[in-house]
């Protein structure tokens, strides 16, 4: 008699019946679930949060609705969520940033100062230009400093100069970057091969069309998706474009997916209005600079070695394309003749 009082004071929290209810088996906590006739909804009145536990996961919202999103999938580098509003039912990938590894353009070694050098400054960027911004061997570049500037300085010097200070030139690239505007319709991404020791290397890039900046760069010996993630993480802080344009290659296909409202064109052949020509048209001109080196030594010297390029690409060299202007200047970059003698841009 108690259990059917008990049961005929039950109400549904829905509809508010009170008499068409019956039981429906337990939940998972062991309570004892009741299901309304009318709306057929369904609940444990006996259920207890338990403390300490929170109500809700901390999901991401619908990007599209705002409400509450659920787990769908959950994959090594990314995350993917959908709508739990059945109207909307929109689905996203969130990545997952301690899954994705550093991108080899912060692993440097080297000086970060000109300090406690042998030669002046002016000769050790001289050196540098000319074996960064033409397709010099070291030993030419020794050869023209003793004839021109009646300098003596070993091959051997000039290649450690050429190394080194990768990673001073890096922390220079970092304080002008915050000042650089990269929100343009396209980026575009690619990788090419190198050799190392005889071994192939792939190095991933990408770059924004409209300044020809290359954004970001990761050395790797794989070519899968994880690599794809890495340098277009490195490449997430500087701005948001509309699109990336990238080959066929599906290593990309998820990477940039997770880059919520940007769009992924894939060019499938030469005949199509949108193209992956800017960033091959880079790739030709360090494949020109690499063929005179015959390789590399090591991935530390690689490493450093184009991460310097890129930099005398970026801050450097005019471009004809750019009305002999800089990328960084493309960009948004204005310094002073003294302020460039400060961040050694020029000699």
């Amino acid at each position: 008699m108690n259990l059917l009082i008990y049961r005929y004071q039950i109400r549904c929290p829905k509809c508010n019946n009170k008499t068409d209810i019956y039981r429906y088996g337990k939940d998972a906590h062991g309570h004892q679930k009741y299901q309304c006739k009318k709306c057929r909804h369904q609940w444990a009145p006996e259920a207890r949060r338990e403390i300490g536990r929170p109500r809700t996961k901390n999901y991401p919202s619908c990007p599209v609705c705002g409400k509450a999103a659920f787990l769908h999938h959950d994959k090594e580098h990314y995350s993917n969520y959908r709508c739990c509003d059945k109207k909307c039912s929109h689905s996203f990938f969130v990545p997952k940033p301690t899954a994705i590894s550093a991108p080899s353009m912060s692993k440097l070694f080297g000086k970060t100062d000109f300090k406690r050098m042998r030669y002046p400054v002016h000769v050790i960027l001289t050196a540098l230009s000319m074996f960064y911004l033409g397709k010099n061997s070291f030993r030419n570049i020794a050869l023209i400093l003793r004839t021109v500037m009646n300098v003596q300085v070993s091959h051997t010097t000039i290649s450690n100069w050429c190394t080194k200070f990768a990673p001073m030139f890096q922390n220079i690239a970092l304080q002008l970057i915050p000042a650089l505007n990269f929100n343009s319709d396209e980026w575009h991404a690619d990788e090419t091969v190198i050799k190392i020791r005889g071994e192939k290397y792939y190095l991933w890039l990408i770059l924004d069309s409209e300044t020809r900046f290359v954004l970001g760069f990761h050395l790797d010996r794989h070519r899968d998706s994880p690599q794809a993630f890495t340098v277009l993480n490195a490449a997430k802080p500087l701005g948001t474009p509309q699109a990336i344009v990238s080959d066929r290659y599906p290593a990309y296909r998820m990477p940039v997916k997770t880059l919520y409202g940007v769009r992924h064109i894939r060019v499938e052949s030469f005949r199509d209005d949108v193209t992956n020509n800017l960033i091959e048209c880079f790739n030709k001109q360090f494949k020109a600079w690499y063929k005179t080196k015959q390789g590399f030594s090591s991935f530390a010297c690689a490493n450093n070695l184009i991460s310097m390029f890129i930099f005398f690409y970026n801050f450097v060299r005019p471009h004809s394309a750019l009305n002999n202007l800089t990328p960084a200047q493309c960009a948004g970059l204005v310094l002073s003749k003294s302020r460039k003698r400060e961040l050694f841009l020029i000699a």
